[in-house]
């Protein structure tokens, strides 16, 4: 082997040794303050040594609506379970498992849950902070 194949080798296993593998019961959920009946999990994030995005679990319950806000970083999501809708811009679309929507950052957005049945979305954003302004 040549010098460069040794250090693309190596730079593979210091790579490998900082993966991380979390299991569902690690992921703790708590309250979101601006909504009642949304549950927020970080499943992944720079404490975890990610370098560029945060990936969160997001539960959103029968009922629940979250009020009208931006924030200063796009949120890329993905509907994992239920029925419910996203308000972006000015349009309300109606969301179900296997949806997946781009909210660029500084669009106004919104959910509500007018379902029976619990929704779920993963959210990702990227690391660093990110500026919440509720707009209603």
């Amino acid at each position: 082997m040549d010098d460069a194949t040794n250090a693309t080798t190596d730079d593979a296993a210091a790579a490998a040794s900082d993966a991380v593998v979390k299991r569902g019961d690690e992921i703790g959920y708590e309250a979101v303050d601006a909504a009642d009946g949304l549950r927020k999990g970080v499943l992944l994030d720079a404490s975890d040594g990610a370098p560029n995005f945060a990936m969160r679990r997001f539960e959103l319950a029968p009922g629940a609506a979250v009020p009208r806000h931006t924030n200063a970083v796009e949120h890329e999501q993905y509907v994992l379970a239920g029925e419910y809708v996203v308000g972006i811009g000015e349009t309300e679309h109606v969301v179900s498992p296997g949806d997946a929507l781009l909210i660029p950052a500084g669009v106004e957005h919104w959910y509500r849950n007018d379902g029976d049945e619990p929704g779920a979305f993963i959210c990702a954003v990227p690391n660093g902070d990110d500026e919440i302004e509720l707009v209603e």
